[in-house]
């Protein structure tokens, strides 16, 4: 089973899935209506999704949900069910026209993993304005989700310094979000998730034990028999397993997971406190106790600062939920999609602070002989390519729908980690520091 896949090989893939036509917005198909009438619907348009500023303290952004909008766009239709919803307040003209709807036209961007800064065409939509438009809040929804969960897990995983990471966010987002944040996390490096519709449904390695119910179910209001909570969960799970060990007293908790398991036990997890100080002092334990291999594990309202504050710690996997999934630690992406060109003609919104660039545009990368990035270089896709003044020079979108069909060669979830680990290392130093400040990439507009 490929990384991405949507379906287990067990599952019948042979039944329709659900369309994706109705997760937008009233106006797309208003404007659609308004447009059919005016005769400008078929008008060659192209629309660019970008972000005109990262969000506060941040350097860069990473890519995703590209792979999910492909999914998404190839279930784009109206069925009777669909326009059902619509004839409440369209026309039959415009009824009609979606009833027929196919997107026939091209997309290129950046691909899955890529990072991006201001100003970067992350994707370009061509085809008729009618064509175009209707898709502008299913591809908004999906990479601002899904490339705001990246870029913070990027900078978690930055933080951690190669300690494994593990997703654990599914309790704090919606439940249809949850397995998309768990798609985007892993892209961007963490190694697990707790949540099994990601297993089942992207092939996202699953991860996890036990909760504090479990010991209580076991040790009553004192405590006195957590061991027959670790005996019984070691029984079933086996001696490699991690057992939370911070429900009550966590210095006898490590005692008595190691009298129960021995010195052979996988890991144990603290979940409360100050993570820094627990993590020596139950090292110095375990190692006291004879279980040197046993591996910690901590996890509690984690985030890129807390994470790298434990960098010194011997902390060997961080469990992050809350701040990944939630506004707080993955703030917006902040990606619109706008008209830029009609008819070969160049057009941009003005308006204060939410200016836009006319024009279809490329974007080139430029990066030293060490492979660290200089600068990107966004220019008209109709003009000569930029000087690159001796640097190595990449361009940055590349085909993905021709003509209303999904390109052959798509990259698999597993390029996509491979991609976003090496954008990270092409980043100067200034480019992973948590610290607020200006990208550290700069992006240059040719006219």
């Amino acid at each position: 089973m490929r990384a991405d896949s949507v379906y287990s090989d067990d599952v019948d893939t042979t039944a329709a899935a659900p369309s994706t036509a109705l997760l937008t917005d009233q106006y797309e198909l208003t404007m659609l209506a308004a447009a059919l009438a005016d005769g400008s619907a078929h008008r060659r348009c192209t629309f660019e999704a970008f972000a005109r500023r990262l969000p506060n303290g941040r350097r860069y952004g990473v890519t995703a949900g590209t792979g999910r909008l492909l999914d998404a766009l190839a279930e784009f239709r109206f069925g009777e069910p669909e326009l059902a919803i619509a004839a409440g307040f369209l026309d039959a003209r415009t009824l009609e026209w979606l009833r027929e709807y196919q997107f026939r036209g091209d997309i290129d961007g950046y691909r899955e993993g890529e990072l991006y800064f201001p100003g970067s065409p992350i994707l370009s939509v061509r085809g008729s304005f009618a064509e175009c438009v209707v898709l502008e809040t299913l591809i908004l929804s999906i990479l601002n989700h899904d490339s705001a969960i990246a870029s913070a897990a990027a900078r978690m995983v930055s933080a951690a310094g190669g300690r494994r990471m593990i997703e654990m966010g599914s309790r704090r987002t919606h439940e249809l979000a949850a397995p998309a944040s768990a798609r985007a996390a892993y892209l961007a490096g963490f190694d697990a998730t707790s949540n099994l519709e990601a297993v089942r449904r992207y092939g996202v390695p699953g991860a996890g034990t036990s909760a504090h119910a479990f010991t209580l179910l076991h040790s009553g209001q004192d405590g006195s028999h957590e061991a027959a909570a670790f005996r019984s969960q070691i029984e079933a799970l086996g001696i490699g397993t991690t057992l939370l060990v911070d429900t009550f007293d966590i210095t006898q908790g490590v005692a008595t997971a190691i009298e129960v398991a021995g010195p052979e036990l996988g890991g144990v997890r603290i979940d409360s406190g100050d993570l820094g100080v627990l993590a020596r002092q139950v090292r110095d334990q375990l190692d006291g106790l004879g279980a040197t291999r046993t591996r910690i594990v901590v996890s509690g309202d984690l985030d890129e600062y807390a994470i790298a504050s434990l960098r010194a710690e011997p902390v060997d996997a961080y469990g992050v939920g809350t701040s990944l999934v939630t506004g707080s630690g993955a703030p917006t992406a902040g990606m619109v999609y706008k008209l830029v060109e009609v008819e070969g003609v160049p057009v941009a919104k003005r308006s204060s602070h939410k200016e836009s660039r006319g024009g279809t545009k490329r974007a080139v990368r430029l990066s030293r002989r060490t492979g660290t990035i200089v600068e990107e270089i966004v220019y008209p896709a109709t003009g000569p390519a930029p000087v690159t003044n001796g640097f190595g020079a990449r361009e940055l979108l590349t085909p993905m729908v021709r003509d209303g069909k999904i390109t052959e060669d798509r990259p698999t979830l597993q390029d996509a980690r491979e991609l976003v680990a090496g954008g990270l290392v092409s980043l100067p130093w200034e480019g992973l520091k948590l610290s607020p400040g200006d990208p550290a990439v700069p992006t240059t507009f040719l006219q």
